[in-house]
């Protein structure tokens, strides 16, 4: 349950009871584009990635909110998105949370490129980006702008300006609950609704961009033709256009994850230079210098086996019909991930 402590079984089970006093609520939210109070709260739930346990930078935040809040923001995105494809407001680059479109999309068009001029025989550099703590990150006032100027009716912009204002969160461990405190910029990344508005927030990252680029969500993919000098400084050319960018909106890149592929020659971000990496892993796929994927298919059998054997472990049945299912859910997953690019 989110902080209104109204459960989705509560609203499924007494469904034909609670859709008309639902309906008159969002109506009145829509007509006076004002938001419910319960509706801005979230209660915060920290998991755990990788690391330190000690360092907080090692979680991530997952937000439990309000249930009829979400089937708000899922009429309210309808509408938004048809707007998008009307107006084209997120360009053919961008691979994430667009429809038709996922990870596998985006590094299967990103390495038909790339693999088209190594076989070429032509030298290539990839450069992988990430935005630091971008979703968290976004400041109101600057998208609430741009959602105006990309020709949003003033009903939706007035509606969405009351929503992400005002909000509050707090931390809840098991029963333990922290004190309240005010978010004053961000997307909620949980949100029905957010992750429309930060395709939107990022629209422009790639204008006036010459090299190939790739984006899925806060990550980005670039490369170019370093045959002659020229190409390499074609890309640090389009590095500091996406540098200006960010830093206009404001947002950083993450220095740390921002990795070429071409360790004799150095690209930089701001002033700082950017070290190579002999291999990297974009959206959970790991490539080296040579496009290798080997190393691709031994991480993904090893979590498969490691899943093996906590099933054997765990589970004393070895029925068909306990162990299938546990395969298919646990197992298959790892296995097939983006498969068709890195094992066809």
């Amino acid at each position: 349950m989110g902080p209104d402590e109204m459960h989705l079984h509560f609203l499924r089970e007494l469904g034909n009871e609670v859709a008309k006093p639902l309906y008159i609520i969002f109506e009145k939210s829509w007509q006076s584009s004002e938001v419910p109070a319960d509706w801005k709260r979230g209660n915060i739930t920290p998991i755990f990635k990788k690391g330190e346990k000690k360092d907080p930078g090692n979680y991530r935040p997952v937000s439990l909110d309000s249930v009829p809040d979400k089937i708000m923001e899922q009429i309210r995105l309808e509408a938004v998105l048809r707007h998008m494809e009307n107006k084209e407001v997120i360009g053919d680059r961008q691979h994430g949370f667009t429809k038709g479109k996922l990870c596998l999309t985006d590094l299967m068009s990103f390495y038909d490129g790339v693999t088209a001029l190594v076989a070429k025989g032509r030298a290539t550099d990839v450069i992988y980006l990430e935005l630091c703590k971008a979703f968290d990150t976004v400041p109101h006032d600057i998208l609430v702008s741009k959602l105006e100027r990309h020709g949003f009716d003033g009903w939706t912009t007035w509606w969405i300006r009351n929503w992400l204002g005002g909000c509050t969160q707090r931390i809840v461990i098991n029963s333990l609950m922290f004190k309240w405190r005010s978010v004053t910029s961000g997307v909620p990344q949980e949100s029905v609704l957010g992750l429309a508005l930060f395709n939107i927030f990022v629209s422009g990252m790639d204008s006036g961009i010459e090299c190939t680029l790739s984006k899925f969500a806060d990550n980005t993919k670039l490369h170019g033709v370093v045959d002659m000098l020229e190409g390499r400084d074609l890309i640090q050319t389009d590095l500091d256009r996406l540098e200006r960018w960010a830093h206009a909106k404001p947002l950083m890149f993450n220095k740390a994850k921002c990795n070429p592929g071409n360790p004799k020659h150095n690209y930089r971000l701001s002033e700082e230079w950017i070290e190579s990496s002999p291999e990297e892993q974009g959206l959970r796929v790991l490539v080296d210098e040579k496009l290798n994927v080997s190393q691709q298919c031994m991480l993904a059998t090893r979590k498969a086996n490691c899943i093996l054997g906590c099933i054997k472990r765990r589970v004393t049945s070895r029925s068909r019909e306990v162990i299938l299912p546990l395969c298919s859910t646990l197992l298959r997953p790892h296995l097939e991930y983006c498969v068709q690019l890195w094992c066809p």
